[in-house]
C-alpha cells in the first residue's frame, strides 16, 4: 500500500521491469524484415477480453499471419503508464489504456501513437463508496479521502465529478494508490471512496457491499479507451497495425454481443476469474459498452477537451496536444 509518491515511482519501475522481461529488440526493427515474419510485442491479456480469446483459440495468430506477423506476449496487461515507458524504450509494440493516462504519458517525449478508440465506459467506471458509509452523493465526498491512480482514470473521474458539482478539488483529499493495491485499503475503511474503472470496480460491485456514488455516464466522462502502437513500428509496418485493428474491431463487436464468451477464458476459478454477481455485472457493463473503432475527428476533439481539463486542473503542467499523436488507421496501406 502507498501514499508516498516515491512508492508509486518504484511500482512503475517494477511494472516496467515485468513488461521488459523476455523482451529484446523487436524483429520488426532489426533491419531485415523483407520476407521475414514480423513479431509484434503485446502484453499478455490475462483471463478476459478479445485478446485473451484470440490468444487461446489462435484467431489472432491467424489474422496476423495474413500480413506475415506473429505475437510475442510480454509481461502482463496493466496500467498504461509503465506500458508507455516500455514502448518508449523499444520493449513493447502495442498497449491499451485510457485517454487520461495517455495524456499524462504524452508529457514525457512519447514514442507511441494512438490508433483505436473505444467509447467511454459509462456503466463500469465511477466513484465507489461502501454501503452504509454515509456517502450517497458527490457532495458527500467533501472532507473525505478518495483513492485515485495519479494522472489516470481515477484522478480524472474524481476531478470531473467535483467540477460537475461545482465543488473545489481542494475540498476532497486525493490518496494516490496503485489500482491493483487499492481494494484492501478501500475495504478496510482507510479511504472513504474509490474512483475506479471496470477492471477493479466489478469485483467490488459483485460483493454487494459497495455501489457507485456516481457513474462515468452521470459525470459526463470522456475517458475513452485507446490502443497505442510504438510509432517506429507503425511507420515500418502499417499493414500489421491495420490487421490488428481489424481483428480488435471484429472481436470487440462479438464480445459486446456475447460478453460471457469473453470472460474466464483460461480459468473459471481463482483470483483471475469472475463468478456470481461480479460476472453478471461485467456482462451487463460489456453489453452497454462500445467497440474498438478508428479515431475520428470528433473523438480527437473530445481528447483535446480532456487534455485542456487536465491542464486546468494542474494534473499536467501545460495542455498536451493529443491530436499530434493520433493515427488514422483507415488510411494505412
Amino acid at each position: 500500500m502507498r501514499t508516498p509518491k516515491s512508492v508509486a515511482a518504484l511500482a512503475a519501475v517494477a511494472a516496467l521491469t515485468a513488461l521488459a522481461s523476455g523482451c529484446g529488440t523487436s524483429e520488426a526493427d532489426s533491419g531485415s524484415t523483407g520476407g521475414e515474419q514480423i513479431t509484434v510485442r503485446i502484453p499478455d491479456p490475462g483471463n478476459s477480453g478479445a485478446l485473451a480469446v484470440g490468444k487461446k483459440d489462435g484467431s489472432l495468430d491467424k489474422a496476423l499471419a495474413k500480413v506475415h506477423a506473429k505475437v510475442a506476449w510480454t509481461g502482463s496487461a496493466g496500467p498504461f503508464a509503465p506500458a508507455a515507458q516500455a514502448m518508449n524504450a523499444n520493449q513493447l509494440d502495442i498497449a491499451t489504456g485510457s485517454i487520461t493516462s495517455g495524456i499524462t504519458s504524452l508529457t514525457r517525449t512519447p514514442g507511441f501513437t494512438f490508433f483505436t478508440a473505444t467509447a467511454p465506459d459509462g456503466a463500469g467506471e465511477g466513484i465507489l463508496a461502501r454501503k452504509g458509509s454515509g456517502i450517497d452523493s458527490v457532495e458527500d465526498l467533501v472532507g473525505r479521502r478518495v483513492a485515485v491512480n495519479q494522472g489516470g482514470t481515477g484522478e480524472y473521474l474524481l476531478l470531473k465529478a467535483l467540477a460537475e458539482h461545482d465543488i473545489p478539488a481542494s475540498k476532497v483529499e486525493r490518496v494516490y494508490l496503485r489500482p491493483d493495491q487499492t481494494a484492501a485499503v478501500f475495504n478496510s475503511g482507510k479511504v472513504d471512496a474509490w474512483a475506479v474503472w471496470a477492471t477493479y470496480s466489478v469485483a467490488e460491485l459483485g460483493t454487494g457491499k459497495a455501489e457507485f456514488v456516481a457513474t462515468g455516464k452521470e459525470i459526463g466522462s470522456d475517458n475513452y479507451s485507446l490502443t497505442a502502437v510504438r510509432t517506429a513500428f507503425a511507420d515500418r509496418h502499417p499493414e500489421v497495425v491495420r490487421a490488428l485493428y481489424g481483428y480488435l474491431h471484429t472481436a470487440s463487436a462479438a464480445e459486446k454481443k456475447d460478453p460471457a464468451a469473453y470472460l474466464n477464458v483460461n480459468t473459471d476459478a481463482g483470483p483471475q476469474a469472475l463468478t456470481g454477481a461480479a460476472e453478471q455485472r461485467q456482462i451487463e457493463i460489456t453489453r452497454q459498452g462500445g467497440t474498438v473503432d478508428p479515431i475520428t475527428p470528433a473523438d480527437t476533439k473530445r481528447f483535446e477537451a480532456v487534455a485542456r481539463f487536465y491542464a486546468d486542473q494542474k494534473v499536467t503542467p501545460t495542455k498536451v496536444a493529443v491530436a499530434d499523436h493520433v493515427l488514422d488507421v483507415e488510411k494505412l496501406s
